[in-house]
């Protein structure tokens, strides 16, 4: 499913196209993902905010089999006010969204250099009534967050080189963000940390 809106940057003046990618629990979750990988050595594909994920490899034509992690750290709801204050227009939104800011550690373990964009393009935010939403990607233009910064998904990372990001996905209003998941594909389960309110 997708949700598109139109937005207009209060300094730019020029409508900004924003996509925010729902997976709604169907098996399409993992389609077109770039990560791929298997749950840690013990089996668990559940985790507390703050510990790392299993190493990813990269599917990616430049950077495939690369090794990466990907570590949740904190997940924050944001307000209605931040949506009014995002620079999204949402007249074409029929259900009010809010914003959710997840904070993500992300770490380049091995191979190639790769891509911010390529390491955190398999995280989900599932809602308590099950509802999940991939990252808000806004083109041409920019929304504005309080303190949850756009991270600079063309910075490339070598092997050993970690980058701290936040990442904004947009959910009903009325509902509250449950947990933090990673797609693995189609043929691994998804990692999950669960968000405790």
């Amino acid at each position: 499913m997708r949700t598109w809106t139109r937005a207009v940057p209060a300094a730019v003046g020029a409508l900004t196209l924003a996509v925010a990618l729902a997976g709604c629990n169907d098996s399409d979750s993992g389609k077109g993902r770039r990560s791929s990988g298997s749950g840690s050595s013990d089996g668990s594909t559940t985790y507390r905010l703050g510990e790392a994920s299993p190493p990813q490899e990269s599917t990616m034509k430049e950077s495939k089999g690369s090794k990466f992690t990907v570590t949740p750290t904190k997940v924050q709801t944001g307000t209605k006010a931040d949506m009014d204050n995002s620079g999204l227009d949402k007249a074409k939104d029929k259900d009010p969204k809010v914003p959710v800011y997840v904070w993500s550690t992300l770490t380049h373990k091995s191979g190639k250099s790769m891509e911010v964009g390529d390491m955190d393009s398999g995280l989900v935010v599932k809602t308590d009534k099950g509802e999940r939403t991939r990252a808000l990607i806004v083109i041409m233009g920019d929304a504005k967050w309080p303190n949850c910064p756009e991270p600079d998904t063309l910075k490339k990372l070598s092997a050993g080189q970690s980058e701290k990001i936040c990442t904004a996905f947009l959910i009903p209003e009325g509902q509250k963000a449950a947990a933090v998941q990673l797609s693995q594909g189609f043929s691994n389960e998804v990692l999950e940390w669960p968000v405790k309110n």
